[in-house]
């Protein structure tokens, strides 16, 4: 079995990772490292956050690490919030205020704004300090005017995927877990592990 640290101490985050890695994946998270500090994610790009991470937590740790960076982009809001999108409303804005924050600025663009959206996730993979690999992932939306389920966790209830008639937190953990930008991007990562003799 695969030992793999998360660089995160999201929960959510953790546990679509396990959903998605399987019981070939022995996964912990950050949460279980309370002497690591929090890395200041200052890149331009969801892959240079997501490289920093990796690279940083990979060098207090032994064997693999794995870190996510990821966000939602509007095209009416040209591009936004994407790298800030957990932190739309402000810094330790909750989920419900960034959805909030999303829907006014939506509204205030009028009636006509295009809703069209995606997620988009990079994936690092580090050991001692250095990346091996990165994967990339995305989905294709659409914002919805008000939210809807209650999975899921972040943009989710607003978030309608192409060819669906559900948001993701509507949709079952196996349905989104398999389109998902994540889990595009888990599965490009697991090609590589197995590639790698890492996975069977």
């Amino acid at each position: 079995m695969l030992s793999l640290c998360l660089a995160t101490r999201n929960a959510h985050k953790t546990r679509e990772f396990v959903e998605m890695l399987g019981a070939e994946v022995a996964l912990e998270d950050l949460s279980a490292h309370p002497e690591i500090e929090e890395v200041i994610e200052d890149g331009a790009t969801f892959a240079e956050n997501a490289r920093l991470k990796a690279v940083s937590v990979s060098r207090f740790l032994p064997g693999f690490v794995l870190a996510d960076d990821s966000g939602l982009e509007v095209d009416s809001l040209g591009g936004g919030p994407g790298l800030w999108s957990a932190r739309f409303a402000g810094a330790g804005a909750s989920d419900e205020a960034n959805r909030r924050k999303l829907l006014e600025e939506l509204a205030a663009l009028g009636p006509d704004a295009a809703h069209t959206a995606r997620f988009c996730c990079v994936l690092a993979l580090a050991r001692a300090g250095e990346v091996l690999a990165t994967f990339e992932g995305t989905a294709a939306g659409e914002i919805v005017r008000q939210a809807r389920g209650a999975a899921g966790f972040g943009y989710d209830p607003l978030f309608q995927p192409n060819e669906f008639s559900k948001t993701f937190a509507e949709l079952s953990a196996a349905t989104k877990n398999s389109i998902s930008h994540r889990g595009r991007a888990v599965t490009k990562l697991k090609q590589f592990l197995r590639a790698a003799n890492l996975l069977t």
